[in-house]
């Protein structure tokens, strides 16, 4: 079916290109077509063009370092509509909320460094797991970011959007760093490029340690280290690199309003103080690229090792009154994977056609489970599986300027899923195959006057985790359970407007709808996700970002959504943690003499908990910022402020069953939350060199 599928959609595509008569582009070299050069820029005229949506671009390396962040992730806030949360330990991955989801951990927001997939399938605490804590952040050459499922190259995990955080080879001056804060805050970087060999090898190394606002300390240790060697000249580009980071903490999860209303535990407070976790992860990747007469090719091949241990209680006493309910989740794996693609210009019946063919590849070798534990030693196994997940995902696309002021992309991807599964549980054990195939089309209007039109349609997909689509029992209670779809579909509409038609200015409008055959959601009191009901989001997102002079910059964005479930139940059809409005603010100011600073707003808004809406969680309200000194050429200093209106509001909440020392064995029902970390400051020297 996936096959045919496909067919008929290059049929299609085949066929569209003789409909229309378009006037070619001079894209003619030595007789034969070539590839039009795009260069990102944070202009919108630059994006008027080349864009295929209002929703995608370009954040740069500029804005990246004047950027306030209280942990590396929080830099994917630069992204329009995304938010970057926290809901533990620091060493854990971060919460993301973007186009009306409550993404947990990764589920829908497919995120790569370097051409490195980070979101982890099939993983012990979380479809989707994506841990940035790796990523250095004076390394970041910039982050692309596209949202919907509108383009071919976007695999697993993209329904909701893709973020690609790209390395640097060269560094224009090395850089020591060392910042010092409160809350137990020590952060020390060093990196530096040199010529080498004909290309350039670059490293860096940093330590970080922190604390935290928190009465048990997070004795947050962490280390990263990057090895980097590239050739960036002639017909053939290259790099090979090696990352490390290690990392171990411990956490003060979400905790129950009741126990803080009460005087149990301070708003700071845990209730199992023995909550915390310990990973690390080493990788080994290459890129190379190469221009000829017959067009582009890319490859990019990596391999990498992970290993997550952490211990979690989320109910506290409900299922065990003596022992408490800590588990451990661990999970293990070499991960491997190929992406490779060819980009070419040809004429079919008198139109010259822009197209792309690729073929991605991905093996997972994974070793998880879930323990019973105690103040982090094991009392029992609830399981253990051995995984081997593979993936094929293969697509075309074309772009065709039919008109003047009219030019399509189309596309078609088909991926392909193997799921073999050995439990410690026979009846939980055994192999899956799945496939999908998914069209995509987006039509471009204009320009007018600076300002282009957008429709978009695609079909996308996230996998579910292979342990669902071969268990029948569930390995606590013993009971009967269905087996999960292994790939669900998602489908997406998109209009839109993006316009430069005032210097310095990049403004861009979108209304979205995305219909999800089956929600992932975050389940508290297992702290794992499941496959749930149908689901349906319309909202839309407007940005802006104004550069009127060299020495100021506005960013401003503003998104609002509805979800619901799409079937009928009793319980309600409101999403819960699913996100309604997302609101930010940065104002820099910087080549204005010594001095720069920034200044960064973020509002967060209020999400139902439960599905008929009854209980909802609050709105939050942030302010972080920076002001500094240039002392010279090659020094710095800046005084960095977190959360500077000191709220005490909360970064997540969520709704479930947990029960306390002395209350009835059926538990209590109440909101769990996790506080804003309260108002802090950090000092940082940086010395080029």
């Amino acid at each position: 079916m996936a096959k045919r599928a496909a067919s008929l959609w290059l049929a299609f595509i085949s066929c569209m290109q003789f409909l229309f008569i378009w006037r070619p582009l001079p894209a003619i070299a030595a007789g034969v077509p070539t590839l039009k050069e795009m260069i990102v820029r944070p202009n919108s005229r630059e994006l008027i063009g080349s864009a295929d949506s209002a929703n995608e671009g370009t954040v740069l390396k500029q804005q990246l370092d004047l950027r306030t962040v209280y942990r590396p992730g929080e830099l994917l806030e630069a992204v329009p509509g995304l938010v970057v949360t926290q809901h533990s330990g620091e060493g854990k991955a971060n919460q993301y909320f973007l186009r009306g989801f409550n993404l947990d951990h990764g589920t829908d927001l497919r995120i790569t460094v370097d051409g490195m997939l980070v979101n982890q399938r099939s993983h012990g605490h979380g479809q989707g797991w994506t841990d940035t804590n790796f990523i250095i952040p004076e390394l970041i050459s910039s982050i692309q970011y596209l949202k919907g499922p509108y383009y071919a190259a976007q695999g697993d995990f993209s329904s909701a959007g893709a973020a690609s955080l790209g390395y640097v080879n060269t560094l224009p001056k090395g850089i020591a760093s060392y910042g010092l804060g409160e809350q137990g805050f020590m952060r020390g970087l060093a990196a530096k490029s040199h010529k080498a060999g004909g290309g350039n090898i670059l490293y860096a190394l940093e330590l970080l340690t922190k604390d935290g606002p928190w009465i048990k300390h997070e004795d947050f240790k962490k280390f990263n280290a990057v090895l980097r060697y590239s050739q960036d000249s002639g017909p053939t580009k290259f790099n090979v690199t090696a990352m490390g980071y290690g990392g171990k903490w411990n956490s003060t999860d979400q905790i129950p309003l009741r126990a803080v209303a009460s005087g149990l535990i301070p708003r700071l407070g845990a209730i199992d103080p023995s909550d915390g976790g310990k990973s690390h992860r080493f990788s080994l990747s290459g890129a190379l690229e190469h221009a000829g007469r017959f067009g582009k090719t890319q490859l990019n091949v990596y391999t990498l090792h992970t290993n997550l241990a952490l211990f979690s209680n989320f109910t506290y006493f409900l299922d065990d009154p003596v022992n408490g309910d800590q588990f451990s989740q661990f999970d293990k794996r070499f991960q491997s994977a190929m992406n490779l693609n060819h980009a070419w210009v040809n004429k079919i019946g008198g139109f010259e056609v822009e197209n792309t063919v690729g073929v991605q590849f991905q093996n997972d070798i994974i070793d998880n489970g879930l323990l019973s534990t105690r103040q982090r030693r094991t009392l029992s196994t609830t399981r253990k599986d051995h995984i081997n997940q593979n993936s094929i995902g293969i697509y075309y696309q074309n772009s065709i300027q039919w008109l003047e002021k009219f030019r399509s992309v189309a596309g078609v991807r088909s991926d392909f899923y193997w799921f073999d599964v050995s439990s410690n549980l026979g009846a939980n054990s055994g192999s899956r195959y799945d496939s999908m195939t998914n069209p995509k089309l987006s039509l471009i209007f204009g320009p007018w006057q600076q300002t282009e039109f957008y429709f978009n349609y695609g079909g996308g997909f996230h996998s579910n985790d292979a342990r669902g689509t071969t268990s029948t029992v569930d390995p606590k209670s013993g009971d009967p359970i269905q087996p999960v779809s292994p790939l669900v579909r998602s489908t997406g509409y998109e209009v839109g407007v993006r316009t430069g038609i005032l210097p310095g200015l990049q403004a861009s409008l979108a209304l979205f709808r995305l219909d999800i055959a089956s929600e992932l959601l975050f389940v508290g009191d297992a702290g794992t996700t499941e496959a749930t009901r149908p689901s349906k989001r319309e909202g839309f997102e407007a940005s802006l970002f104004y550069k009127p002079n060299d020495w100021l910059t506005v960013d401003v964005d503003y998104a609002l959504a509805r979800a619901r479930f799409s079937d009928s139940d009793p319980a309600g059809d409101h999403i819960p943690g699913a996100i309604r409005g997302v609101g930010k603010l940065a104002v820099t100011v910087d080549n204005a003499g010594p001095f720069f600073g920034n200044l960064q707003a973020r509002y967060f808004g209020k999400r139902p908990l439960i599905e008929d809406n009854s209980v909802q969680s609050g709105h939050i309200v942030t302010l972080n910022g920076q002001v500094g000194y240039k002392i010279g050429k090659n020094v710095r200093m800046s005084l960095q402020g977190f959360n500077l209106l000191n709220t005490h509001a909360h970064t997540i909440d969520y709704y479930y069953t947990s029960r306390l020392p002395g209350e009835p064995a059926a538990g209590v029902s109440d909101v769990h939350f996790h506080p804003v970390e309260s108002r802090s400051l950090r000092v940082n020297w940086i010395a080029n060199f």
